[in-house]
């Protein structure tokens, strides 16, 4: 399978622009089974989602993903605030040609930046199937929360979609790779480049092997898409020779 991340600058509230930016960029690339867009990425990290919240079911946004996944025969997954019987959520949608669609709700909300004084967190773990391979799905902060990514022999690929400021970047880079690690599984992180009210990011959205090395790094500060492809039948492999032992063998077997 082939995957691609793709950073972008964000214009702050401006879902139309970016929309059109996207499809731009998108439709200039080479083909991907998969397209992974960052955090909230038709209209920057608003933690006031009264503002640019869409209808859960038919928002502008949702919409053109599937048609943008129509049109490029693939899956496009990434986030945007909605609103849902009276609650928001930062919602990250994994929209696939076929018109199947499958949402997860940010678990972890990022307090220091107040998205919790909005935002309802969500509580299920989910896994998005497409072409042979599967997705756990997580939001930006999820990505300091180990256990809630662990590896139930349920996913093949983790996908963070951000909005990671420059200033904690290290533990970005880090994180992704250990995520990567400690699950035998591939990792996608897709963070966006340029500035919002509060924070300047600079990407560097990746692809890691399960080994921990990089399949493709994105450009520091530069808008950019970068692809890679996914070997599920070496990640079997791998699997088999190396099986990880979790908590719960750990304890079986004393």
């Amino acid at each position: 399978m082939k995957i691609a991340v793709l950073q972008h600058d964000i214009v702050w509230k401006d879902t139309g622009k970016n929309l059109q930016h996207l499809e731009d960029m998108m439709l200039g690339e080479d083909y991907a089974d998969l397209y992974v867009l960052p955090e909230m990425f038709s209209t920057g990290f608003c933690t006031q989602p009264q503002e640019v919240a869409e209808d859960a079911l038919e928002g502008q946004t949702l919409r053109w993903m599937k048609r943008m996944s129509i049109i490029a025969n693939a899956a496009i997954a990434g986030s945007i605030a909605v609103k849902e019987n009276g609650r928001f959520f930062n919602r990250l949608y994994f929209v696939r040609p076929d018109g199947k669609t499958y949402w997860y709700d940010k678990r972890h909300l990022f307090q220091y930046g107040g998205e919790d004084q909005w935002f309802t967190n969500g509580t299920q773990r989910v896994v998005a199937e497409f072409r042979g391979m599967r997705f756990l799905l997580q939001t930006c902060f999820d990505l300091r929360f180990p256990v809630w990514s662990r590896y139930q022999d349920d996913y093949d690929t983790i996908l963070y979609v951000a909005n990671w400021p420059l200033n904690r970047n290290l533990a970005w880079n880090t994180l992704l790779r250990a995520r990567a690690i400690e699950n035998q599984c591939f990792v996608a992180g897709a963070n966006r480049v340029g500035h919002d009210p509060k924070c300047e990011y600079v990407g560097e959205s990746a692809i890691i092997h399960p080994y921990g090395h990089e399949l493709a790094v994105c450009p520091f500060g530069q808008e950019s898409i970068r692809t890679a492809e996914l070997d599920i039948e070496a990640l079997r492999t791998f699997r088999e020779k190396f099986p990880m032992e979790t908590e719960e063998c750990f304890t079986k077997a004393k």
